[in-house]
């Protein structure tokens, strides 16, 4: 008699469960039942109300801000891993903390190094994550890093819009290794802005490098946070005569005026995924759902399947 292996469950963090329930519903299982007791101070108690004994659980988390994301799901994958869980998941499309992936100044913490221990002290037994910060935070684990990437969902939107005379564009030095994985793709030119901050999340000077002239830019990057970085190189790129600047960022974090300066620059679209809720609807900003890419891939991860086929870049 052959022995039928069970079919993963998939939870959710109160604050990404529109996204685990699109997931659920692309993986064909529905979202598996978790409550939080509340105490009257602010902490909570999240608890597994069906068995998960002996299975392969996935916790759907984005560790965006407030840090009670991050606790949350730390608390789950404990519950988890005491429920006698055999396999504990966290699915976190948008890691928090990423950018404190080295010490930059002396006396920072490595907050991503941080993060990483506590999920696996928690009980993590896997990571699945999408377009990190920094692809050296995968070191910072000493069990399986699996770091999708959402070019394999940007692209094809990408080249539905039929834009001639394309140039991608990165809106900073670091972030030039995945313009030129893109532009290998679309067959496109590269160019690349170079950028002076004074402080964090204050640009000082900005420069191009790479010709825009009578070309359809789109800017990639991995998160949008301010905005500041995405306004000042559209406006530079149309002064230096691009016919359009549209952005494409994997996580809209949107922080402060951000929605204001998106509105009010050149910018005539942002790309971006649903890892992290939208604050509030924008007609300039276009969602394309990573819901399909990552049930896929925990489909492929609960059969042992091999998933290098995911990975364009």
């Amino acid at each position: 008699m052959s022995h039928q292996e069970p079919e993963a469950k998939i939870f959710a963090c109160s604050q990404s469960v529109h996204l685990a329930e699109q997931i659920a519903k692309n993986y064909g299982v529905p979202l598996g039942k978790v409550t939080f007791s509340k105490f009257s101070d602010g902490e909570f108690q999240p608890s597994f109300e069906e068995s998960i004994r002996g299975l392969r659980v996935f916790i759907v988390c984005s560790t965006f801000p407030s840090s009670d994301n991050l606790m949350e799901l730390l608390l789950m994958i404990d519950a988890a891993k005491r429920a006698s869980a055999r396999h504990i998941t966290p699915v976190i499309p948008y890691f928090g903390y990423a950018r404190q992936d080295r010490k930059d100044k002396p006396r920072v913490p490595i907050g991503a190094k941080l993060v990483a221990k506590l999920l696996e002290t928690a009980g993590a037994t896997r990571i699945m994550t999408m377009d990190l910060h920094a692809d050296q935070i995968q070191g910072f684990f000493e069990k399986p890093v699996d770091h999708l990437f959402a070019s394999t969902i940007f692209l094809p939107y990408l080249r539905s819009l039929h834009l001639d005379n394309l140039t991608i564009a990165s809106p900073d030095m670091g972030g030039s290794k995945r313009a030129y994985a893109y532009s290998k793709f679309l067959e496109s030119d590269v160019v690349i802005c170079y950028k002076q901050r004074k402080a964090a999340n204050v640009i000082g000077t900005m420069e191009l490098i790479g010709e825009v002239k009578g070309r359809n830019v789109v800017l990639v990057d991995d998160m949008v946070d301010t905005g500041g970085t995405l306004a000042k190189a559209a406006d530079l790129m149309i002064e230096k005569g691009a016919i359009s600047v549209r952005a494409i960022c994997t996580h809209a974090i949107l922080s402060g005026d951000a929605y204001e300066k998106l509105e009010n620059s050149q910018l005539s679209e942002l790309i971006v995924t649903d890892s992290i809720p939208l604050k509030r609807e924008s007609n300039k900003i276009k969602v394309v759902s990573c819901a399909p890419l990552f049930a896929e891939v925990m489909h492929m991860v609960q059969h042992n399947n091999s998933i290098s086929g995911k990975f364009l870049m």
